[in-house]
């Protein structure tokens, strides 16, 4: 065994087994069982998911499912194993595995691994471009906690958020600049996951600032530096530098909400109603806190809002595919793992 040899785990937010109400329920009990996902008194969480979410969302979940499901598996899972394999390739030296947050592989498979390869320290690598505790504060603190087992504490590193990484942000500019001449869009629509609004008022050390005024989030600055909605705001105004968008012809979105809380805005769908109302008849969406497509990515903006928005008047909706394990991605992302194995190199 190599001294101080590193491998890296690399984690999703997670995937059913199949795309059967069974499956996609116990998927949902899983995530939605995170105090982190649903952050409200336990008991009300309980009764949240055993008397209303299960019994209704699972059947629609997995139908959505069946409607993106490929012979490969889940696409996250197969995206996911790609980039894994790409990884290995790219740095043979280091040992990967691919683990989800919620459902399979799991974190402490993915984990075990690693020492089972003779790996003495670990880098662990969320997905999330942008950071939320839900996402990335959640994935974390599990990997730490699984990683007890066969790691020292000190021996476990963290890859950062990496939404204004030059590497990523090249790589989202490459998936997106050829879909902008082939589909001449009239209005590019960058929609991001949302969050519920007290989320990210958890993230203000201020206790005062957040979400008070409109344009809180419109420079990314020490104050705000762990909010969620003004680093993916930082990406987009980023992404349309780069892409030589226009003012005015490309916008900030937020999707998949979830219950009758204040979730941050504005929400996709709305957006993509107004543009259909404007007349603006073909558009461009991007979803820059995804870096593997998903059901989100797909059924949700791919699908139904596409349906949708042709059903208001529009021509066309494209969604542009996520990185996934594009070759700039790939480098990108090795990159981020070099970087992060030498901070911790001794």
């Amino acid at each position: 065994m190599a001294a101080g040899r590193t491998g890296a785990l690399l984690v999703h937010l997670g995937t059913p087994a199949a795309p059967t109400r069974a499956a996609v329920c116990s998927y949902l009990r899983e995530f939605l069982s995170d105090p982190r996902v649903l952050d409200m008194h336990p008991l009300a969480r309980f009764l949240l998911l055993r008397l209303v979410i299960l019994p209704l969302r699972s059947p629609r979940s997995a139908a959505a499912y069946r409607r993106i499901w490929t012979a490969e598996g889940s696409p996250l899972l197969v995206h996911g194993l790609a980039l894994r394999d790409r990884l290995r390739e790219r740095l043979p030296d280091m040992p990967f595995e691919l683990a989800m947050r919620y459902g399979a592989p799991r974190l402490e498979h993915g984990l075990a691994a690693l020492a089972a390869a003779g790996c003495e320290r670990v880098v662990v690598f969320p997905l999330y471009p942008q950071h939320a505790e839900s996402t990335s504060g959640s994935a974390e603190a599990a990997a730490r906690r699984h990683a007890r087992a066969y790691f020292e504490d000190e021996a476990v590193s963290l890859v950062p958020p990496f939404f204004a990484d030059a590497g990523f942000l090249a790589a989202c500019a490459a998936a997106v600049g050829p879909a902008l001449e082939r589909f001449s869009p009239d209005h590019v629509l960058f929609s991001c996951h949302g969050l519920p609004e007290r989320q990210v008022r958890a993230a203000d050390p201020t206790r005062g600032r957040c979400l008070v005024a409109p344009d809180c989030c419109a420079e990314l600055g020490t104050e705000n530096s762990r909010c969620y909605r003004a680093q993916c705001l930082a990406t987009t105004r980023a992404l349309a530098l780069r892409l030589g968008l226009a003012p005015g012809s490309h916008g900030t979105s937020f999707q998949s909400r979830l219950g009758r809380a204040r979730w941050i805005g504005p929400a996709t769908s709305e957006a993509l109603a107004a543009l259909a109302a404007r007349g603006q008849k073909r558009v461009l969406v991007f979803c820059p806190s995804f870096t593997a497509d998903c059901l989100e990515t797909l059924e949700e903006i791919g699908v139904r809002e596409a349906e949708r928005f042709r059903a208001r008047g529009g021509e066309a909706l494209e969604l542009v595919p996520a990185l996934n394990s594009r070759p700039e991605w790939v480098e990108a992302a090795a990159h981020l793992l070099l970087r992060a194995r030498a901070e911790r190199s001794p």
